[in-house]
């Protein structure tokens, strides 16, 4: 079977599987690339000033001590851990975060992420770019390479994986997905083993980059049925390693995300979900692609029955398009293998695997595009009816050079108007919640910018509007409780704490919050109680540190021991955990052992002044006064007001 295509013309599948584009349009393919790329950097350029933080970027760069510490050690850790990474919680994507941490190093920091953006945009030039040359390769034709590669680099759902500090992964992904399909093209049109093992490569450093990418060799062969019409039992064999690389891959993923979070499949679901699913997020991504307006960090998670409006209109649109896609092989292998490519490149962010809480996102849908992209090239081709001269063009080529130019246009104003809303944390998640007023974590996330710039009360009134949503919802009930805390709202955080440990009891951060709640208070049995709860959680030595430091201030010493004794044990080199752990032993009578402790605080704090005035008094005590009198001497250089200390130093000179 081949397309129908004007003789002669460069759409022809038989001819663009046979041969390369000729050559001598190289230098109008670059004209017309560095056009294109000049048009996108300039329409994206406000991301670059984009200041807006999202959900999980405190994991990717704000809380993440290896992204914010950028070493040889840091990238190693990236590499080698692989079943359970220590600094976000989710799968194995090593070249992500290291992309990330070589930003950091290049000026990049929480307060400043320009550098961020900077090397997204810059990729999503380079994809672009890519886009490009890839339908350039296979169908021949510079100017509908260019007019298809404005349309993906224009696009306002390109918006989202650029502006998100955190979908370095998507941009990464897909540079090299890009890569990998290119190369690829090459070796089926020239063979060769060095462009497969290229091919190979690229596949893996997508994979490594994110590994949603798994499905690409299934895209490979869909290429072979069209354009290229080389599907074969032997073009299908040499897709084997590369079906095993992705399988390898899918196993790391699968053990690394359940190490955080259960992992549901279809098999775990009721039987019509994962249809539902499909037809929902198929007529929802073409909608979003069609008609680009309300894009959202956060889509409403839809309820799955037929009774949702969005769901009936998912598979009405799908029952309608999936017959039509199959009568139009009867003319051409476009639009089935275009869509298919979407699906198929998309299907691991469909939500059949739970990987995440969320059943769409703009960032989905930025490398499935090229699917879809392919289509509309045959499309550009069968309506200018060849390749467009460089001599004096035809009024079909005019129009049609037109009609692209007018989307590209509409595509740049809304890719403007959704920038817009990246300017700054507060006004996206305002935006999101607008858009859905049910979306529990950009509420929280809302409260919690409010709460760092200061704006306690409107924090506040922001978690009860989510509480107001849904009343069993932990996370708001827990930061809600710490504002309140804050505030010195001492019984209603209490309050929150609780019901927040009724709704997930096993939680060590909000057991240790209470505790710490309860202490200020004054209620030193329920404070002692919430610790030890922490500690049978998690040994956390912060824990300890705090309960060691509640016994101690209310002189039960000997409990206090232990618990600090296993902080100087964890963490050897926390001066005020050998200060306090010297207290102690000093008040039980073991002073040679609290002035050893005192004295390995003040080695690695000198300015302790705590540790000091306690070493003062057990060297008092040991009857070693000129060594008591240094340490007083010592205390008066840092605080010279110090009056107690001016006092006991008195009384040893005068003795």
């Amino acid at each position: 079977m081949c397309d129908a295509a004007p003789s002669g013309s460069p759409c022809d599948a038989r001819r663009a599987a046979q041969a390369d584009p000729p050559l001598r349009r190289g230098p109008l393919l670059a004209a017309l690339t560095g056009g294109v790329v000049a048009v996108v950097l300039a329409v994206h350029w406000p991301a670059l000033s984009a200041r807006a933080i999202c959900f999980d970027d405190d994991q990717y760069l704000l809380a993440n001590p290896l992204v914010r510490n950028p070493s040889a050690e840091s990238a190693w850790r990236f590499l080698t851990e692989v079943r359970r990474p220590s600094t976000v919680k989710g799968y194995y994507q090593p070249l992500a975060m290291i992309s990330l941490m070589l930003d950091t190093a290049m000026g990049g920091r929480p307060d400043d992420i320009r550098p961020y953006h900077r090397t997204s945009l810059a990729l999503h030039a380079a994809n672009t770019v890519l886009v490009i040359v890839l339908v350039y390769m296979l169908f021949g034709q510079p100017w509908i390479a260019a007019m298809v590669g404005l349309l993906f680099g224009l696009h306002p759902l390109t918006v989202e994986p650029i502006a998100w500090v955190g979908e370095r992964k998507t941009m990464l992904a897909s540079f090299f997905a890009l890569g990998c399909v290119n190369v690829y093209v090459r070796y089926a049109r020239r063979g060769g083993w060095a462009r497969y093992a290229g091919c190979a490569a690229l596949y893996v450093l997508a994979l490594l980059a994110k590994p949603t990418s798994t499905p690409l060799p299934v895209l490979l062969v869909l290429l072979d049925f069209w354009p290229l019409g080389r599907l074969t039992r032997r073009s299908l064999v040499e897709k084997i390693p590369l079906f095993v690389i992705g399988g390898a891959s899918a196993i790391v993923t699968m053990i690394s995300q359940s190490q955080f979070a259960p992992m549901p499949v279809p098999g775990d679901y009721p039987a019509l979900r994962v249809p539902l699913i499909l037809c929902h997020n198929i007529v929802f991504y073409l909608f979003k692609i069609v008609w680009p307006v309300d894009l959202s960090v956060h889509y409403a998670y839809p309820k799955l029955a037929l009774s949702d409006p969005m769901v009936l209109a998912g598979v009405v649109g799908t029952c309608a398009l999936v017959p039509a896609l199959v009568i139009s092989l009867r003319w051409t292998r476009a639009l089935l293998t275009g869509c298919l490519i979407f699906f198929v490149v998309a299907l691991p962010t469909m939500g059949l695997v739970g990987f995440t809480i969320v059943l769409t996102s703009d960032k989905y849908a930025y490398l499935p595009s090229v699917g879809l992209l392919l289509a509309a090239a045959w499309a550009l081709c069968r309506a200018e009816g060849g390749v467009v001269p460089i001599g004096r063009p035809t009024p079909r080529q005019i129009g049609v050079l037109a009609v692209v130019l007018a989307l590209a246009g509409l595509e740049a104003r809304a890719t403007r108007h959704t920038l817009a809303k990246w300017s700054d944390t507060e006004g996206l998640y305002r935006h999101t919640i607008e858009l859905d007023p049910g979306a529990l974590r950009a509420y929280n996330n809302l409260a919690l910018t409010l709460a760092d710039k200061g704006r306690l009360d409107e924090a506040i009134d922001t978690y009860r509007q989510a509480l107001r949503v849904d009343p069993k919802y932990p996370l708001a009930h827990k930061n809600l409780a710490a504002t309140l805390a804050q505030l010195g709202r001492l019984d209603q955080a209490i309050a929150h704490y609780t019901r927040a440990l009724e709704l997930e009891p096993d939680q060590p951060a909000v057991h240790y919050n209470l505790a710490n709640v309860l202490a200020r208070k004054g209620d030193v049995d329920g404070a002692i109680a919430h610790y030890e709860a922490v500690l049978r959680l998690q040994p956390l030595p912060l824990a300890h540190f705090a309960l060691g430091n509640l016994l101690l201030s209310n002189g039960r010493f000997d409990e206090a021991i232990p618990h600090l004794s296993e902080v100087v044990r964890l963490k050897p080199d926390m001066a005020a955990a050998h200060s306090n752990l010297g207290a102690a032993l000093l008040r039980t009578g073991h002073v040679a052992e609290a002035v050893n402790h005192f004295a390995e605080a003040i080695r690695l704090q000198p300015d302790l002044l705590s540790a000091r005035k306690n070493l003062a008094s057990a060297l008092t005590h040991q009857g070693k006064t000129d060594q008591a009198i240094d340490q007083y001497r010592q205390i008066l250089r840092l605080q010279p007001n110090d009056p107690d200390a001016r006092r006991k130093l008195g009384a040893l000179l005068g003795q």
